[in-house]
C-alpha cells in the first residue's frame, strides 16, 4: 500500500472527536515561564543486557507516558503510530493514536531539515524515512502534539512539537516485543526536540546525558546542571557528519602507547550500545589488547556468542572489578581534549561469566568512515553537548544521583499538572483510559 494512502487513512482515523482541551487551557493560563531553564529525565536502561538507555515522556492531549530510546545520533523523534499501522512493533504502551490531525507540510523549514525526498509541492505532507546504521529503519509522517515537560524553575508547560508518527518500521526489534516505543532524536539538527524549545525561547540548545554503568542514570535538556569548572571542552567539528556530535578526528592509544590508528573520524553516538571502530583501527586495538595479556589467565571463549571477542578464566567473573586489572585503558585523543576509555568502560561480563569486548569492528556493519563512541564509553560520565557554544564537553560523575533542581520528586510534575484539573492521578488515567 502506497505512502501517500496511508495518509488517506490516517485522516479518517484522525478525524474522531478530540478530547476536552482542559491540558491546553491550563497550560495558556499558567503564568509562570520557563525561559533559560531545563528539564531533566530520569533514564532507565543499561549496556547489557538491555542495550539501550531510554526515558519516559507524555505525549498528546491527555498525555500518555511513553518510552523513547536516547539517540544523539539521529535528530527526529518519532512514536511508533497507529495511524493506522503499516507494520509496528509490540511496544510497551499502545501504539500512539493521535486525535487530531496536526501534520506539518513540506513548506515549513522544520520539513526542510529533515531533507525530506518526497516533497513536490508547498502543501503537502511532510514524510520522513530514516534508517539506522545498525538496525532498522522508520517510514511515516511529521505531526505536532503536546509534550508536558516539567522544567527546573519548578513550572510545567505542554509546548507543541513536531515529531514522527511512524507507521511502517522494519528491523528495529531483535526480540518479540520492543523496548521502547519510539526514539528520541537529539542530533544538532533543526528537527530535535531541543532545538524546537530554543526555537519557542524554552531552553537553551543544550543536551546532556549521564549513563551510570549499574544502571539508570539522566538526561537534561538545557544548560541549568552544567558545572562550571572541570568540564573537558572540545570544539565540534564544523564539517557535519550527518547532524552528528563529532569533534574531529583522533588519534588511538592504548595502554600509553599509540598504535596504528590515526586520524580517526570520530562521532558520539547515544542510540549505539557498544563504541565501533572502523576495520583498521579495530584490528589495531585487537593485536594491542592480546598483547597485554600475554603471560595473563585468560583465554579465549570461541563458545561465547554475547559478543564478537570474549574470554574466560579458571572461574566465571562476577564483574568487571574481578578482571579489569588484566586490561589497560584506550585513549582518544582529539585536537584539543583527550578521552580516556578505561577497561569498566569497554568491558563487559557476559551470562556466562566471561569478559567480553566492547568494542565492536563497524566495518561489518557499513561503518567505515565514521568511528562511533558508544554508550559504553561513555559510561560514569556527563557528557554534554552545546550547541550554542558548539562545544562537547564531559567530566566524571555520579550518574545514580539526579542533580538537585528546585522542584519535586521524578513523578511529582504529573501530580501537579492533574492536580490543576482538579484530579488525583488515578481519576485522570481513568477518564481517558490511560
Amino acid at each position: 500500500m502506497g505512502k501517500k494512502l496511508w495518509l488517506v487513512l490516517l485522516v479518517f482515523v484522525l478525524s474522531v472527536t478530540f478530547p476536552c482541551s482542559s491540558a491546553a487551557n491550563w497550560r495558556q493560563n499558567k503564568k509562570q515561564r520557563a525561559s533559560g531553564s531545563s528539564v531533566i529525565f530520569r533514564v532507565q536502561g543499561n549496556v547489557y543486557p538491555k542495550g539501550l538507555y531510554y526515558v519516559t515522556l507524555y505525549v498528546g492531549n491527555p498525555p500518555k507516558a511513553y518510552y523513547l530510546d536516547i539517540d544523539t545520533g539521529s535528530d527526529l523523534t518519532w512514536l511508533q503510530c497507529d495511524a493506522p499501522c503499516a507494520s509496528c512493533n509490540d511496544v510497551p504502551h499502545p501504539l500512539y493514536k493521535p486525535n487530531k490531525l496536526n501534520l506539518v507540510f513540506c513548506k515549513e523549514q522544520i520539513c526542510a531539515s529533515l531533507d525530506s525526498n518526497d516533497c513536490n509541492k508547498p502543501n503537502e505532507q511532510c514524510d520522513y524515512s530514516i534508517e539506522y546504521a545498525d538496525h532498522g529503519s522508520s517510514l511515516g509522517v511529521l505531526i505536532r502534539d503536546m509534550f508536558l515537560l516539567r522544567f527546573t524553575n519548578g513550572s510545567v508547560l505542554a509546548p507543541y512539537l513536531a515529531f514522527g508518527c511512524g507507521y511502517n518500521q522494519q528491523g528495529l526489534c531483535k526480540a518479540s516485543v520492543c523496548p521502547t516505543d519510539g526514539v528520541l532524536g537529539l542530533g544538532n539538527g533543526e528537527g530535535s526536540i531541543v532545538a524546537q524549545l530554543k526555537t519557542q525561547g524554552l531552553t537553551n540548545n543544550v543536551i546532556g546525558h549521564c549513563l551510570s554503568g549499574q544502571s539508570g542514570g539522566y538526561l537534561f535538556f538545557g544548560d541549568d546542571v552544567v558545572p562550571s569548572s572541570g568540564v573537558i571542552w572540545t570544539p565540534m567539528s564544523p564539517y557535519a557528519l550527518d547532524k552528528h556530535y563529532s569533534p574531529g578526528s583522533a588519534d588511538l592509544s592504548y595502554g600509553g602507547k599509540s598504535i596504528a590508528a590515526k586520524g580517526l573520524r570520530t562521532v558520539f553516538d547515544s542510540g549505539s550500545s557498544y563504541t565501533y571502530f572502523n576495520s583498521m583501527a579495530y584490528q589495531a586495538l585487537i593485536s594491542a589488547v592480546e598483547k597485554d595479556l600475554t603471560g595473563k589467565p585468560l583465554k579465549e571463549a570461541p563458545d561465547d556468542h554475547t559478543l564478537p571477542l570474549c574470554w574466560k578464566g579458571a572461574k566465571p567473573f562476577k564483574s568487571v572489578a574481578d578482571v579489569k586489572k588484566y586490561f589497560s585503558s584506550a585513549v582518544l585523543s582529539f585536537k584539543k581534549a583527550h578521552l580516556e576509555i578505561n577497561p569498566e568502560s569497554y568491558l563487559i561480563i557476559s551470562s556466562s561469566g566471561n569478559v567480553c569486548l566492547g568494542i565492536l569492528n563497524g566495518t561489518q556493519i557499513g561503518l567505515d568512515d565514521i568511528n562511533i563512541i558508544g554508550d559504553n564509553s561513555m559510561l560514569d560520565k556527563m557528557v554534554i553537548y552545546d550547541n550554542e557554544k558548539r562545544q562537547i564537553g564531559w567530566i566524571p560523575a555520579d550518574c545514580n544521583r539526579l542533580p538537585k533542581v528546585d522542584n519535586d520528586d521524578d513523578e511529582g510534575f504529573y501530580q501537579t499538572y492533574t492536580a490543576s484539573l482538579g484530579m488525583l492521578p488515578e481519576q485522570y488515567e481513568a477518564k481517558y483510559d490511560l
